[in-house]
């Protein structure tokens, strides 16, 4: 009996593109990265990668052409599809935003009265402005929203943002967030037990390596003295490691630190005596 295999829509080009066969190679799973092909496999997963149009793929995971995807949460709230949102994937971050023009007195969502706003993302704009009670003209554009203001087709825009760059050379600036937005993994909401099963595997890995980029392993010598001290600083994940050194009165301690808690633990460790301090990246972490 032939096994089932998991189809997997990802964006067929761009940095969601480059971020999601990185994130399949990271999961220990083999793909080519789709240059010239709409369809690959995996030589070591039961997995197919569709490479898609970003905008398309909310409908062909709704449709079940597509098992799962890889795509934007601005793209899913936008397109509004009937599938399950699984695991936020933790690269592809930016921001939906209300820009206006530099020198503009904006005072708030209520700016937006009776304002003309050019976007590309209607649905989540006039949901934003239904929950902000405001009443605002929308004026859907596919591309170059920025320029809307400049040429009198809008007051406002609502576009996605990331550095700001666009903005400043535009004459805008950043007014109001509405979604911050990262990359997802979607699913069809009705799976066959046989595939929900390759989905369960494939998030468990997605999710040991998402745990391993937030966290660092801490290696350092400690005098016996001063461990309880240590000890107390370094949560990991159950307690750390203690090991005898050679050298008697001290003792190497291993373990875990987030990225958020890195850099204020470390110089509390070091003011509490730790030394020679190692700090290693962890390439999968499970827990």
């Amino acid at each position: 009996m032939q096994t089932e295999k998991l189809k997997l829509a990802i964006q067929k080009s761009g940095r969601l593109h480059d971020d999601s066969i990185k994130l399949l190679k990271e999961c220990g799973i083999d793909v080519a990265n789709g240059i010239n092909q709409l369809k690959t496999e995996a030589s070591n997963f039961p997995l197919e990668v569709f490479f898609l149009r970003d905008d398309d793929i909310p409908q062909y995971v709704e449709d079940a052409v597509a098992d799962i995807g890889f795509v934007g949460e601005n793209v899913v709230y936008e397109k509004n599809k009937k599938l399950k949102i699984v695991e936020q994937l933790g690269f592809g971050k930016c921001r939906l935003s209300i820009a206006v023009k530099k020198g503009e007195s904006y005072n708030g969502p209520e700016y937006l009265q009776g304002k003309k706003i050019a976007t590309s993302y209607p649905v989540i704009l006039q949901q934003y402005l239904q929950q902000k009670n405001i009443k605002a003209e929308i004026h859907e554009i596919s591309g170059s929203v920025e320029i809307a203001p400049g040429i009198g087709l809008a007051d406002a825009i609502c576009d996605l943002v990331s550095s700001g760059s666009t903005l400043f050379m535009n004459g805008l600036i950043e007014a109001e967030v509405i979604l911050k937005s990262q990359a997802v993994l979607i699913q069809h909401q009705q799976l066959s037990a046989e595939k929900q099963q390759l989905l369960e595997k494939l998030v468990f890995r997605i999710q040991a390596v998402k745990k391993a980029k937030n966290n660092k392993y801490v290696l350092l010598n400690a005098p016996n003295d001063k461990l309880s001290e240590i000890i107390a600083l370094l949560p990991g994940m159950k307690s750390p490691t203690v090991l005898p050194l050679a050298q008697p009165g001290w003792s190497s301690v291993h373990s875990v630190l987030s990225e958020n808690q890195f850099w204020e633990i470390i110089e509390q460790l070091k003011n509490a005596g730790a030394q020679g301090i190692l700090v290693v990246p962890i390439e999968k972490m499970i827990v």
